[in-house]
C-alpha cells in the first residue's frame, strides 16, 4: 500500500517538477542551464522508479527509493537557497511571488521526504493483515 502510494506520487512529481520548472525559469534559463534542467533529471529519475516499481515490487523499490533520495536532496538545496534569497530579498525569476515559491518547495520536499520513507518502508509492514 505505502509503495503504491509512493510510486502514484512519484509519476505525478515526475511530471509536475519539469513543468513548474519551465514555467519559472521559461523567460531566464539560459542565464543558468544547469538550474533549468536538474529539474528534468528529477522527474526523470522519478518516472524511472515508479515504472520500474509498477513492473516488480520488489526490484523496483531500489530504484525509486534512490530516486526519492535524489529528489529530497535537491530540494533541501532548492529549499533552504530559496529561503536564503528570500531573506537577501532576491526576487525569483517565477511568476508568482517568492514566498509562495519557498512555500511550494517546502510542501514538495517534505512529501519527497514522505515518499522516500514510504518507499523503504518493509514489505511486511505493506500487507493488510
Amino acid at each position: 500500500m505505502l509503495i503504491s502510494i509512493s510510486r502514484y506520487v512519484a509519476i505525478a512529481l515526475g511530471i509536475l517538477t519539469p513543468l513548474a520548472e519551465t514555467i519559472r525559469r521559461w523567460s531566464t534559463w539560459r542565464k543558468n542551464p544547469a538550474a533549468f534542467f536538474d529539474d528534468y533529471i528529477i522527474g526523470g529519475f522519478l518516472l524511472l522508479g515508479a515504472w520500474r516499481v509498477g513492473k516488480d515490487v520488489q526490484r523496483g523499490r531500489p530504484f525509486l527509493a534512490a530516486a526519492w533520495g535524489f529528489f529530497c536532496g535537491m530540494a533541501y538545496v532548492s529549499f533552504f537557497g530559496q529561503l536564503e534569497d528570500n531573506r537577501l530579498g532576491i526576487a525569483d525569476p517565477a511568476p508568482i511571488s517568492s514566498g509562495a515559491v519557498a512555500a511550494i518547495k517546502g510542501v514538495g520536499w517534505a512529501i519527497g521526504v514522505m515518499c522516500l520513507v514510504f518507499s523503504l518502508w518493509p514489505e511486511s509492514h505493506n500487507r493488510e493483515k
